[in-house]
């Protein structure tokens, strides 16, 4: 145990294998629930803690509300920090304009303080890399901040999963919460010693091990006033939409069928064992010498799938330069596949996440991260008290050990599975950064959770324009021009009818009764306008597609045929409340990735900036409706009749700095090519 402790930055690889094979995983099994330890009130219950969370956190603080947050990792920030990409994923229009929600701007501001530089990582793919453990640093002071500003309160728990959830007779209202809090039992190794797939079992469990002393918490509503709509809310904010699973209400998970709404969708129907890919993310630091480097006992496994993927990326200074976190001295100028960037010098530490080196992506019901409803319900965990995460922690095994493997490959690899022999060359100046102190805060050097790129995603309520539940679909916010003969051929000629009637805004009408051929008529150049928009989000349509076969590394494994072809350009975009309102429960609001999105259209809504605008929302809006007394989804029942608190809301949100909706939006401009 002493060993474990005293691991630093300079941990090796075959260290970490030898350690997470010594301390194998022990056997938990899930008991029946004793009486809590603590009971804790809130007005908001914040499940997640990542930048939705804490930015739902960040505005019931000061709204002046007692806000519960909750979060698996010990660390604030998800993104930025705990899940290790510290790289802010910004389009240029919206940047240079800074139009952002009001918490996102403090974050680049106290970077920006902390480091005197927005940028100190001198990276290429943004304009501010930072190192991880700083993002959890700068978002604790930012909500003890606004805590005290509000005049709310702050109840922290780190390292803690909601178990179960209490629901009224009438399935409309959580009632209470069931949550365990683990912290290392006595005499066991600290937190972040051993990677999540080895801990997570463990932290759903009710029983004490010899790992994890727990403490079981019930949190429910603060008020006990008798009140026509809810007393207190619970707002999913975490990575894989746990609280949308564990509640089951309505929701999609992977690729949705080709339809006039999604119209590049890569299958005819429903996949939900193909989200994007997942990925550990970790650090390297350049050395002036070489290191030594021992291969990972399973890199033979992992080694057919590493590739620098395209020619123009197929350089090591690139690779490394792409999200380096930390620059230690100015390097040389270097241009390579049109990109300007300087040189790795000793000291740079670069965090790597790269489609085909530590992207995990599997497509099939054999190795999905992910259950889907089908295999919640056979694995047991719908049942009361069974909840144990709805993941696979055999996939996050596996996307830990590629991880590990990618990096061996980075240094010592000579191989290169899409570009063929003589494009690869070793790089042995370089050691993985591991230890508590490390940019990764863990001892084996991997990001305490991954970074989820997709999770659960919600069907909103029906309505008279949504009979199915309202999403927000891939022709909502694409740049596509849809005139290719692929939508012709792969589309009925009504459904194609139907397509351009969508795409071609205040003449659609003329489309749908034929007066026009839907050749003739323009496509809109912006993203459909929602009346209930409460934030906004700009990004590019971006893949990370799933994995044919079955395992994801096997040797010759190609990528899903057409998932990219969805990919591209967007217009930037709206943050319905609709969107966050799911089905059944009128007390949880949804923040972050698993809002009512598409599969295609969850590819743009899933950066950092959306998040925290998605989280704001959610935070306004639960506190809105506690002043209020009234239900979010009774904000937008009615539209598309003007709906005066939802009018009241959306002014609270603009005025606070939260904006709902970009610079001149409306049915009439259609001038958003300048924005880039």
């Amino acid at each position: 145990m002493q060993h474990l402790v005293k691991l630093n930055s300079g941990t090796s690889i075959v260290s970490l294998s030898l350690l997470c094979s010594f301390f194998a995983p022990y056997a938990v099994i899930a008991t029946p629930p004793r009486n809590p330890d603590k009971s804790v009130n809130c007005d908001i219950l914040v499940v997640g803690g990542g930048l939705s969370g804490a930015a739902t956190a960040y505005e019931g603080l000061l709204a002046g509300k007692t806000v519960c947050l909750t979060e698996i990792t010990d660390w604030l920030g998800g993104q930025i920090s705990s899940q290790g990409t510290s790289a802010l994923d910004e389009r240029k229009t919206q940047r240079d304009k800074l139009f952002y929600s009001r918490g996102y701007l403090e974050i680049r501001q106290r970077i920006e303080k902390k480091y005197k530089e927005l940028n100190p990582g001198k990276c290429w793919v943004s304009e501010s890399c930072f190192l991880p453990k700083d993002g959890h640093d700068i978002l604790s002071s930012i909500l003890k901040d606004a805590e005290k500003k509000g005049k709310g309160k702050l109840q922290w728990f780190p390292n803690t999963v909601i178990k179960d959830l209490q629901i009224s007779g009438d399935g409309k209202i959580i009632q209470r919460a069931i949550a365990i809090q683990h912290q290392p039992a006595p005499g066991s190794p600290p937190l972040n010693t051993f990677p999540l797939s080895q801990t997570i079992t463990d932290a759903y469990t009710y029983q004490n091990s010899r790992r994890f002393t727990k403490t079981i918490i019930q949190f429910s509503a603060k008020s006990t006033k008798q009140k026509k709509s809810p007393t207190w809310y619970v707002v999913d904010a975490s990575e894989t939409g746990e609280i949308v699973g564990l509640a089951d209400v309505p929701y999609r998970l992977g690729i949705d069928a080709r339809s006039y709404l999604e119209p590049s969708s890569s299958s005819r129907t429903n996949d939900p064992y193909c989200p994007q890919g997942f990925t550990y993310t970790f650090a390297m630091e350049a050395t002036e010498k070489p290191q030594p480097q021992t291969m990972p006992p399973f890199y033979l496994q992992y080694s057919p799938y590493y590739s620098y993927e395209l020619k123009r990326l197929a350089d090591f200074d690139l690779v490394f330069t792409y999200r380096r976190i930390w620059s230690a001295a100015p390097g040389e100028p270097k241009t390579f596949g049109g990109v300007r960037f300087t040189t790795p010098m000793p000291g740079d530490i670069s965090m790597q996440n790269w489609t085909w080196g530590n992207d995990y992506r599997p497509g099939t019901s054999k190795d999905n991260l992910i259950y889907s409803r089908e295999q919640l319900q056979s694995t047991g965990q719908l049942k009361p008290g069974s909840w144990m995460g709805g993941l696979r922690p055999d996939a996050l095994r596996k996307g830990e050990e590629i991880s590990l493997g990618y990096y061996y490959w980075l240094v010592a690899g000579t191989t290169d599975s899409q570009l063929g022999k003589g494009v690869k060359q070793p790089e042995p100046n370089h050691r993985f950064l591991s230890g508590y102190n490390s940019p990764m805060g863990t001892a084996h050097g991997l990001s305490k959770y991954p970074y989820m790129r997709e999770g659960r995603r919600i069907i909103g309520r029906p309505n008279y324009a949504h009979p199915q539940g309202f999403t927000i679909w891939e022709v909502d916010i694409s740049r596509r021009d849809y005139n290719d003969e692929f939508y012709k051929k792969n589309l009925s000629p009504s459904e194609y009818r139907a397509l351009r009637a969508t795409l071609a805004g205040l003449e659609a009408v003329s489309v749908l009764t034929g007066k026009k051929r839907p050749e003739d008529v323009a496509k809109r150049s912006r993203s459909t306008i929602f009346p209930d928009s409460v934030g906004i989000g700009y990004y590019a349509i971006d893949f990370h597609p799933c994995m044919t076969k079955s395992p994801p590394e096997a040797p010759g494994n190609t990528e899903r045929e057409g998932e990219r072809r969805g990919a591209g350009k967007s217009y930037p975009f709206p943050i319905a409340l609709r969107a966050m309102i799911p089905q059944k429960i009128d007390n949880l609001i949804v923040g972050g990735k698993s809002i009512a999105t598409s599969h295609i259209a969850a590819a743009a809504y899933r950066v950092h900036s959306f998040e925290w605008s998605a989280g704001a929302a959610a935070g306004v809006t639960a506190a809105f409706a506690l002043k209020k007394d009234i239900a979010p989804y009774e904000l937008v029942d009615d539209l598309p009749k003007v709906e005066p608190q939802l009018i009241e809301l959306k002014t609270l949100l603009d005025k606070s700095g939260n904006p709902t909706a970009f610079p001149d939006t409306s049915i009439f401009n259609s001038d958003w090519d300048k924005w880039e």
